[in-house]
């Protein structure tokens, strides 16, 4: 059974920087993709980067240049550098992580069976 345990949310201004990290147990295929969503007071969970097994990689227009996903060597704990964060990247954060094999991984909540905790992200203005 995969488990992810989801860290580094925060508070942080216009502009600035965080890093989400989630580790995972459990996830011992060859071929998997993960991804990273969120989902902001009254809105739709949303796709917001994913990456395959083989750390090829898909972004959401609205983080593309500004976020960076990636997962160690030991594939064992998936990150997400948010960078220039705005007031609208305001939301709470999941990690997720599906078997098989998905270039770039997937955005869609769907394609996902395994889910973290969450973390909030809250940028001010």
């Amino acid at each position: 059974q995969v488990q992810l345990v989801e860290s580094g949310g925060g508070s942080v201004q216009s502009g600035g920087s965080l890093e989400l990290s989630c580790a995972t147990s459990g996830l011992t295929a060859n071929n998997y993709y993960m991804g990273w969503f969120r989902q902001a007071p009254g809105k739709q969970r949303e796709g917001v980067a994913s990456i395959d097994s083989y750390n090829s990689t898909r972004y959401a227009d609205s983080v593309k240049g500004r976020f960076t996903i990636s997962q160690d060597s030991a594939k064992t704990t998936l990150y997400l550098l948010m960078n220039s964060l705005k007031p609208e990247d305001t939301a709470m954060y999941y990690c997720a992580a599906a078997l098989g094999y998905y270039s770039g991984g997937s955005l869609r909540e769907r394609n996902y069976n395994d889910w973290s905790q969450g973390t909030q992200v809250t940028v001010s203005s």
